[in-house]
């Protein structure tokens, strides 16, 4: 048997493999089912997807795209446990409002109200209260967004962490069928910053990696970075902010949603000196590390350089770079040619290297 027909045998193998209906195998919940990655992922498919099933749900994009009354909406919710609280270039309270405007934007939607949901814990400091609650304050202003309903509940002392946030978000479309199921050979991947800035910085502020880096996350609103760029290039296929499992799982969630391989080049993909340094201590990928104000762009080849252009005009993308293409095959697979000059595949994540990080 020839090398090229053994390669051709596993990755015949990895197919089949991930076409396997999904199922939890594990009888109680772990941190990894969290991770956003392919623990995440299984639990979404296997219990949540199975019973809510429906056509709005299946697609299983940042925000469900509704149709009311004529008006093209987008609704989003997400939950935020970040562990400190409080770290280096924000809190749980701005973490909250820009991921849900995030989710929004890169759905195509103009972000335009918020909701607010704590839990809080008995014994939590008033005064760390109103330290989030003004952040969160000054987030919804700068990305123009009203917070207009919420809830509040308390748990008794030891059960919980704090604060606990949910937010959930409404914003009109302004670019209707974007995701990852329309992405094709022969496009283009791009990634709006460095990546892995904000799950580092949350590993510094923990103390567990005894260093000193100049690092802070890269929590923003990318609203207006993602209006420019559709504004701008019209062949914008689908767009992503690098969350839980990062860089890695978004490509990987492409290549399974429109049947595709992505090639991305290492040499390429923006890395701060610290976060390549931290993540080499901690053992993990930058490319599995997250991020709160980066997004990861699929556009249509020949509008890169405009996409590109687009990204760098605005302060929120001056380090954009194009970090590599849409194939056809091997479908299903990520694949990464190295700095040394070989090729490997990247996986979704396993396991949570970095638990409770947003």
């Amino acid at each position: 048997m020839t090398t090229t027909e053994r390669e051709q045998q596993v990755l015949d193998r990895i197919e089949r493999a991930r076409r396997r209906r999904a199922k939890v195998r594990e009888e109680r919940i772990t941190l990894s089912h969290g991770s956003g990655g392919k623990a995440t992922h299984t639990l979404i498919e296997a219990v949540f997807l199975d019973a809510f099933r429906n056509p709005l749900l299946e697609p299983m994009e940042d925000a469900a795209a509704l149709t009311i009354g004529g008006a093209q909406l987008a609704l989003t919710t997400d939950s935020y446990v970040v562990s400190p609280l409080f770290f280096p270039g924000g809190d749980i309270g701005d973490l909250a409002v820009n991921g849900t405007v995030n989710d929004l934007a890169v759905s195509g939607a103009r972000p335009l109200y918020l909701t607010a949901g704590f839990i809080l814990e008995e014994g939590f400091p008033v005064e760390d209260l109103l330290k989030i609650v003004e952040s969160m304050k000054s987030a919804a202003l700068a990305a123009d967004v009203q917070i207009v309903t919420g809830d509040t509940k308390v748990v008794q002392r030891g059960k919980a962490d704090g604060v606990y946030i949910n937010t959930a978000g409404v914003g009109v479309s302004i670019r209707s069928g974007l995701g990852v199921a329309t992405v094709k050979p022969g496009d283009a991947v791009l990634v709006s910053g460095p990546i892995g800035d904000h799950g580092v910085t949350i590993m510094l502020a923990r103390g567990e990696l005894d260093i000193d880096a100049d690092l802070e996350s890269d929590t923003a609103p990318v609203h207006e970075l993602v209006a420019g760029l559709l504004a701008s290039v019209p062949g914008v296929r689908a767009m992503r902010d690098a969350t839980r499992g990062g860089v890695a799982t978004i490509l990987n969630e492409v290549t399974r949603a429109a049947e595709v391989a992505v090639v991305i080049d290492e040499n390429a993909i923006p890395v701060r000196t610290e976060v390549r340094g931290a993540s080499e201590l901690l053992g993990i990928d930058p490319l599995y590390v997250a991020c709160e104000g980066r997004i990861v762009v699929i556009v249509d080849g020949a509008q890169a350089s405009e996409a590109l252009a687009a990204l760098r005009s605005h302060p929120l993308g001056a380090d954009a770079a194009v970090i590599g293409r849409v194939a056809d095959d091997p479908p299903g697979l990520v694949l990464l040619n190295t700095a040394f000059g070989g090729t490997r595949i990247v996986d979704m994540l396993v396991g949570d290297p970095l638990p409770r990080i947003c």
